[in-house]
């Protein structure tokens, strides 16, 4: 029997949209290649624009209980500077992505999805999908939700950027609370939060020449010599970092797909970053996904798919080119310096680039 829609990838894109789909009498397949729990490098800041959808997933309680404090303030490091916003808000918590997406996936199951994992799907035509394991799924709408690092396949996204990109968890780490600050350094960028279980979380994103610079330098592996550029790089980094244990494996990915791409092809829908990538500067990936989910879902349920890729183009587009322009400036020497005078002088200015980029 055909499914009404078999969404691949169970992240949060994946997650919500198949949700959304099964509680609106879809039958929908679920195709994950991998188990859960699992780490990602991905960010774990979620916007508080999204809260409301996981509170609609039923998840809301679950996340409240597990995620990092708010965060409150947005600041800035940079060389030797270290500036925050002068005002507080309410900008939203960071949650492990492999509790996060455990939360997500185990909503999407409870609302009559029917999770196929572990499972990769390596043949897509038309209204069909071929998986490792020989089965072929047919489906009156296929949803592509598995993220952008393949290189190769029927999911290959294309060119990427010279980018990598690295996450670690530290315990004991100083970072004042509530605050989240953007990380500009030569050849990246990046940004600390507060995450789950007292801990904080360091995701950037560096330069391929940075990233060999670092390694002749610095003694380690890739991960560990980044780090090291990080903090010689960053007044602000070092003095949070000082005397703090790094909890587990440093994770890496790349080079990323920071960009746009087409959002539907037939009968198959992108989401996610699938469908359009931040740079990870403005720390909207994860929120993105969410909203993302929901938007194609409710298009779908409401015979409205014709008006998905002019809606995703409102919806994230100008996050999108926003967090292009933010990570030209961060990288580069004279821009970076020219920015960080300006936000010295303006510090406000820090609360405008959150709302430029979806934070509200």
């Amino acid at each position: 029997m055909p499914y009404d829609a078999i969404v691949i990838g169970a992240g949060p894109a994946g997650s919500v949209t198949a949700r959304m789909l099964a509680r609106g009498g879809w039958h929908v397949a679920l195709v994950e290649k991998t188990k859960f729990p699992r780490r990602k490098v991905c960010g774990e800041f979620l916007s508080a624009t999204s809260l409301p959808l996981l509170r609609a997933c039923g998840i809301g309680g679950a996340y409240d209980k597990a995620a990092g404090p708010l965060v409150t303030r947005i600041g800035l490091y940079a060389e030797n500077a270290t500036i925050m916003s002068p005002r507080e808000g309410a900008w939203g918590r960071a949650l492990d992505r492999a509790v996060l997406d455990t939360l997500l996936c185990d909503a999407a199951v409870a609302a009559g999805a029917n999770l196929i994992q572990p499972a990769e799907v390596t043949a897509l035509e038309d209204d069909a999908v071929t998986l490792d394991d020989g089965r072929i799924l047919s489906a009156r709408r296929i949803v592509v939700a598995n993220g952008s690092w393949a290189t190769s396949g029927p999911f290959a996204i294309g060119t990427p950027s010279d980018l990598f990109a690295f996450k670690m968890h530290f315990r004991d780490a100083r970072l004042l609370p509530g605050l989240m600050p953007l990380l500009a350094f030569p050849g990246g960028y990046g940004g600390l939060v507060h995450s789950d279980g007292g801990r904080v979380s360091l995701s950037f994103c560096i330069r391929r020449r940075a990233l060999e610079t670092a390694r002749r330098d610095h003694a380690g592996k890739a991960g560990v010599a980044a780090l090291a550029h990080v903090r010689a790089s960053s007044r602000g980094v070092d003095a949070v970092l000082d005397g703090a244990a790094l909890d587990g494996a440093i994770l890496a990915t790349g080079p990323i797909h920071p960009g746009i791409r087409p959002c539907v092809q037939g009968v198959v829908f992108h989401v996610g970053n699938s469908a359009g990538e931040a740079h990870p500067i403005v720390a909207e990936g994860v929120s993105m996904a969410i909203q993302g989910g929901e938007l194609l879902a409710r298009l779908l349920l409401e015979g409205r798919e014709a008006d998905y890729p002019r809606a995703w183009a409102k919806a994230f587009a100008p996050r999108i080119r926003a967090a292009a322009l933010f990570a030209s400036l961060a990288m580069h020497g004279g821009t970076r310096a020219a920015m960080r005078g300006a936000i010295a002088v303006f510090p406000r200015i820090l609360d405008f680039g959150a709302r430029l980029s979806g934070k509200v």
